[in-house]
C-alpha cells in the first residue's frame, strides 16, 4: 500500500501535489480511523459512566433490597406484608437530579415586579380586620346578668370560657390601644365594672364546679387542680383569666378594689401553684402591695406570699424571701412615726416567713449577719465618715432588729443557735463605733435590740454596763441652754444636733429612755437565781447618782426604779436562803426559776402595770397627740361667771352690738345709749349673756331689733347725758382688741387681785 501510494506520488506532477494536499491518502485514512476507534472507546465509557451515575443510591438501595430476599427471607416476607412501598422502590429517581438540585438553574422567563400583589396583599389584611371587627361581640349588663345565672344553674366550659375571653377584653381596656385582638368588647365602665365583681364573686366556685374539686377533709393538705381530670380540657381558659387577673391588679389604683382582687387571688393561689409562669407574675405583685400598699392590702399580700411558700416551698422560697428582704431594707431608709408602724408590720410578717424552713434560714441569715460585720469592720479599720455612715443608718439599725426578732421568735432552735453570738457582737461593737453623746439615740435602739435578745433566747448579754455609761457622761445638774416646747421622739431618730443637746428635753427624754430600758432588761432577769449580784453595780451606780444630781425631776424615776430593783433583790435573796441544792445543780436551779416565774416577783407585778401605762402613752403618741403634762406650760384659770366686771361686759357687749348694727343699718360703726325698750331685746340679750356672761337685768343691752324711731331717741338721750359708753372704735383697733389674747388675761389676772 505505501508502494502504490509513493508511485502515485511519483506520478503527480508538482501542481497536482500542490493541490492534492501535503498527507498522503493512506496516512490519512489510518489516522482517522484510528482517531473513529478513540472516539467511540471514549463514548462507550462515558455511556457506561453515565449509566453508573443515573443508578446512584437509589439503584444501589434496591439491588439491597434484592438481595436481602436471598439473605433473609423472613425479613423479606415481613417488609412485603407492613411495608410494600419500600420494596416497589422506584429508582428512576437517579442521583443525577440531586446534582442538579446542588446548582440553581436559571428561570425559563423572568418575573416582571408588580405592584398588584402587594395591593391582593392589602386586600386580604383589610378583610381579615374587617372580619375581626365584625366578629367581636359588644359586652353588655344583661350578657352578664345571663352569664351569672347560667353559671348558677350549670357552668360549662364552654361557658367558662365565654366569660373568660370577655374577661381579657376588659382588662385589655387597661393596656389602652393595640394587644391581642378580643372576640369580645368593653367599652363602658359600668359594664367593665359589672363584668370584674362578677368574675371575683363567682369564678372560683365555678371552676371548683367545673372540675369537680372536692375540698379535703385535712385542711393544711392543699388539693392542686391539676388533680381533676378535666383540668386539661379547661386548661387554657383557667391560664388565661389568671394572666388577666395579674395585670389587672397590677393597673389597680383604688386600695378597695385592689383589696378585694387579692382576697379572689389568694383563693386561686392552688391554681396558680399549677402554673408556674402565672405564679411568678403574681408573686411579683404581691411583692409590690406587701411593700408599698395600704394596711389591709399589704396583710392580703402577706397571706397570698405564705400561703405559696407553703404548699411550693422548694420551689418559691428562696425567692421570695430574698425578694421580701431586700424590699424591707429598702422601705427602712427613712423612719418616720408614721412609717414606723409599716416597718414593724415587714419585721414581724418576715420574720413568720422565715420560720417556715429554719435551715434556709439559717443560710439567709449567715450571709445578711456577715454582710453586717463586714461593714461595721470596714468603719472600724478605716474611721472615715463615709464608712461611720454605712453603719449608723436606719438600714442597718433595722437589719439588726430584724434578726433579733427571727432569733428570738423561733428560738428554741439548734439550726439558729450558733448566730446568736456574732449577731451579739455586731450590735455591740456598733454601739462602741462611735460612742459619743449625739449618737445615744442610736445606742438606746442596740440596747433595745440586745434585750429582745437576751430575753427570749435565755443569754446573758451585758447592756447595763452601756446604760449606767450615760449616768456618767451627762452632767444633768447643768442648767439647759434653751427650752423646747416638744419633747423629742428617741424612736425615730438615730443622732442628736448640737441644738437638740442644748434643750431641756433632751435630758428628760434621756431620762425616761434610760428608766424604760433598765426596767425592761432588770424585769428579763427578775426570776434569775443571780439577780441580787447582777443588780448590785448597777445599785451602787444609781445611789451615786442619787447624791449627786440636785435636779427633783430626774431623782424622781430614778429612786423608783432603785427602790424595785432593790425589793426585787430583797425577794430573790429570800427565796434562794431556802433552797436546799447547790449552784452546781443546773436542772435544779432551772426548776427554782421556773417557780419563781411562775409565782411571781415585785419586779414583774411593777412592770406588767407600768407596761398598761406605756402603751396608752404609744397609742396617743401614734394618734398624733403631744404629752401635754411634759410641756410645762402655764395654767389659764377662767373666771367665774358672777366675778366679771361689768366695766368688761360693756365692752364686749359693745363690741357685738357694733357687728350687729352694721349687718343691719349698712353703715359705719354706731355708739348706742342705755335707753333701750328691753321687751324687743329679750333674744339678743340672751345670744349676748352666752358670749359675754349672764347679765344684771339693768346692765342688759342691745339694739339689734330697734326701729329708727328709737335710734333718734338713743341719739337725743346721749346729746342730752353724758354716757359711760367708749369712744367709737376703728376697724384696725376692733381686730386688735380681738386678737390681743395676752392682755385680755391680763386685765383678767389684775381684776383677781382687784377682787381679791
Amino acid at each position: 500500500m505505501a508502494g502504490k501510494q509513493k508511485r502515485k506520488l511519483e506520478d503527480l506532477s508538482v501542481d497536482e501535489f500542490l493541490l492534492s494536499g501535503f498527507d498522503s491518502a493512506g496516512e490519512s485514512e489510518d489516522e482517522t480511523t484510528a482517531q473513529n476507534g478513540l472516539k467511540k472507546k471514549a463514548g462507550k465509557s462515558a455511556a457506561l459512566e453515565k449509566a453508573e451515575k443515573k443508578k446512584g443510591k437509589a439503584s444501589e438501595h434496591k439491588d439491597q433490597l434484592s438481595r436481602l430476599k436471598s439473605k433473609d427471607p423472613e425479613f423479606y416476607k415481613f417488609l412485603k406484608e407492613n411495608d410494600q412501598k419500600l420494596l416497589n422502590f422506584d429508582d428512576t429517581d437517579s442521583s443525577e437530579d440531586e446534582e442538579e438540585r446542588k446548582y440553581h438553574t436559571l428561570p425559563s422567563q423572568l418575573e416582571e415586579a408588580s405592584s398588584g400583589d402587594e395591593d391582593d396583599e392589602e386586600q386580604k389584611d383589610s378583610t381579615k380586620k374587617s372580619k375581626k371587627t365584625a366578629e367581636t361581640i359588644k359586652v353588655t349588663e344583661k350578657m352578664i346578668e345571663d352569664w351569672r345565672a347560667a353559671m348558677k344553674k350549670d357552668p360549662t366550659p364552654r361557658l367558662l370560657r365565654e366569660v373568660t375571653q370577655a374577661f381579657k377584653a376588659a382588662v385589655a381596656t387597661t393596656k389602652g390601644e393595640g394587644g391581642d385582638p378580643c372576640r369580645y368588647k368593653v367599652a363602658d365602665s359600668s359594664v367593665f365594672n359589672a363584668l370584674v365583681l362578677f368574675c371575683i364573686k363567682d369564678i372560683y366556685g365555678v371552676l371548683q364546679r367545673i372540675l369537680n374539686l372536692k375540698p379535703d377533709k385535712d385542711t393544711k393538705k392543699l388539693v392542686l387542680p391539676s388533680s381533676s381530670p378535666r383540668w386539661q380540657k379547661n386548661h387554657t381558659d383557667i391560664k388565661m383569666y389568671l394572666g388577666g387577673l395579674v395585670q389587672l391588679l397590677s393597673c389597680l389604683t383604688e386600695a378597695t378594689v385592689i383589696s378585694a382582687v387579692l382576697r379572689h387571688t389568694n383563693q386561686l393561689v392552688p391554681y396558680y401553684l399549677c402554673l408556674p409562669k402565672q405564679c411568678r407574675h403574681l408573686v411579683k405583685q404581691l411583692m409590690k402591695q406587701w411593700s408599698t400598699g395600704e394596711e389591709t392590702n399589704r396583710v392580703l399580700a402577706f397571706l397570698a406570699l405564705n400561703k405559696i411558700c407553703r404548699h411550693k416551698q422548694q420551689t418559691y422560697f428562696n425567692p421570695i424571701v430574698k425578694q421580701m428582704y431586700i424590699s424591707y431594707v429598702q422601705n427602712c431608709k427613712f423612719t418616720s412615726p408614721n412609717a414606723l408602724p409599716m416597718i414593724n408590720f415587714m419585721q414581724r410578717t418576715l420574720t413568720e416567713m422565715y420560720s417556715l424552713d429554719t435551715q434556709a434560714t439559717y443560710e439567709h441569715g449567715f450571709i445578711y449577719i456577715r454582710q453586717l460585720a463586714i461593714h461595721l469592720r470596714n468603719a472600724m479599720t478605716m474611721k472615715k465618715q463615709e464608712t461611720y455612715q454605712s453603719v449608723y443608718n436606719w438600714q442597718f439599725i433595722h437589719c439588726l432588729y430584724l434578726w433579733c426578732r427571727v432569733l428570738s421568735t423561733l428560738h428554741p432552735s439548734d439550726v439558729l443557735q450558733p448566730l446568736i453570738y456574732p449577731l451579739c457582737q455586731v450590735i455591740i461593737g456598733t454601739i462602741k463605733l462611735v460612742p459619743t453623746t449625739k449618737y445615744y439615740p442610736l445606742r438606746m435602739h442596740c440596747c433595745r435590740a440586745l434585750t429582745l435578745l437576751s430575753s427570749s433566747t435565755n443569754t446573758f448579754v451585758p447592756v447595763l454596763p452601756f446604760l449606767l455609761e450615760i449616768f456618767q457622761q451627762v452632767d444633768f445638774n447643768k442648767k439647759p441652754g434653751r427650752m423646747s416646747k416638744k419633747p423629742i421622739n428617741f424612736a425615730v431618730i438615730l443622732k442628736l444636733g448640737k441644738v437638740n443637746l442644748m434643750e431641756k428635753a433632751y435630758k428628760d427624754g434621756l431620762i425616761d429612755q434610760l428608766y424604760d430600758l433598765m426596767l425592761e432588761y432588770f424585769h428579763s432577769q427578775a426570776c434569775s437565781i443571780g439577780f441580787p449580784e447582777l443588780a448590785l453595780p448597777t445599785v451602787i451606780q444609781l445611789k451615786a447618782f442619787l447624791k449627786e444630781c440636785k435636779v427633783a425631776n430626774y431623782c424622781k424615776p430614778v429612786r423608783q426604779l432603785l427602790e424595785k430593783v432593790q425589793e426585787n433583790s430583797n425577794h430573790i435573796t429570800g427565796q434562794r436562803q431556802k433552797a436546799a441544792f447547790g449552784v452546781a445543780d443546773a436542772t435544779a436551779v432551772a426548776s427554782w426559776e421556773k417557780q419563781i416565774r411562775e409565782d411571781g416577783t415585785p419586779l414583774t407585778k411593777y412592770y406588767s402595770q407600768w407596761t398598761k401605762l406605756r402603751e396608752k402613752e404609744i397609742q396617743l403618741e401614734i394618734s398624733g397627740k403631744d404629752r401635754m403634762e411634759d410641756l410645762d406650760l402655764p395654767e389659764i384659770k377662767r373666771k367665774k361667771i358672777q366675778e366679771k366686771k361689768v366695766e368688761d361686759k360693756k365692752e364686749f357687749k359693745d363690741l357685738f352690738d357694733s357687728d350687729s348694727s352694721s349687718d343691719d343699718d349698712g353703715s359705719g360703726f354706731k355708739i348706742r345709749g342705755k335707753k333701750v325698750d328691753r321687751g324687743s331685746d329679750d333674744d339678743d340679750l340672751e345670744d349676748l349673756s352666752d358670749m359675754s356672761g349672764d347679765e344684771d337685768a339693768e346692765d342688759g343691752d342691745s339694739d339689734g331689733g330697734n326701729s329708727e324711731e328709737e335710734e333718734d331717741d338713743d341719739d337725743d338721750d346721749y346729746e342730752d347725758k353724758p354716757s359711760k359708753a367708749p369712744k367709737q372704735l376703728s376697724t384696725s383697733a376692733l381686730k386688735e382688741l380681738a386678737e390681743g389674747d395676752e392682755d385680755l388675761v391680763e386685765d383678767l389676772e389684775l381684776s383677781d387681785e382687784e377682787e381679791g
